[in-house]
């Protein structure tokens, strides 16, 4: 089954497809910082985010 998603390109953001779904990932709240992907086994595991303050 093929799946379709649509995604504004006017926003500033990070995506994952994950097990078939988009997610949408947080970012800083600060507005500075980093958003770190961790694959586990091959597989799209966790994501961290930090920030400076």
């Amino acid at each position: 089954m093929e799946k379709t998603a649509v995604i504004r390109l006017d926003e500033d953001a990070v995506f994952r497809v994950k097990n078939g779904e988009l997610e949408k990932l947080d970012k800083p709240a600060s507005g500075f910082g980093e958003v770190v992907q961790k694959w586990e086994a091959g597989k799209l595991g966790r994501y961290e985010v930090k920030y400076t303050k």
